[in-house]
């Protein structure tokens, strides 16, 4: 299933295809005051639909995690980051058209131990 999303704005807009099975809630100290519901996929199931530099990008702790933002609305719809070998991208499933978060599985990550 593909699905629309992006900033508040429109600033930032791309595509996602997959299934929504889980998404993550991380209590650490960016996810949570955040609000982030995540669900993670291939980065190449992602396709975004406006240009890199309208995004900003925010990287803390490890550096490892690509934290994407709207310079204009401060919205942050996704992350792109590496599972092992494979590059992911980090969809904050409140910004995609049509998800109900409520109806989602969701599970818990204890982020601040990691």
């Amino acid at each position: 299933m593909k699905h629309r999303g992006g900033c508040h704005c429109g600033r930032i807009a791309f595509d996602v295809e997959g299934e929504i099975d889980q998404v993550s809630e991380c209590n650490c100290s960016h996810c949570r005051p955040k609000g982030y519901l995540l669900w993670f996929v291939p980065r190449d199931q992602l396709d975004l639909r406006t240009p890199e530099a309208d995004m900003s990008t925010y990287r803390f702790n490890k550096h490892q995690i690509a934290h994407h933002f709207c310079p204009i609305c401060g919205v942050a719809p996704f992350a792109d980051g590496r599972q092992g070998d494979q590059a992911i991208a980090a969809v904050n499933v409140r910004c995609l058209q049509g998800v109900d978060p409520a109806s989602l599985n969701v599970k818990q990550v204890d982020g601040r131990k990691l």
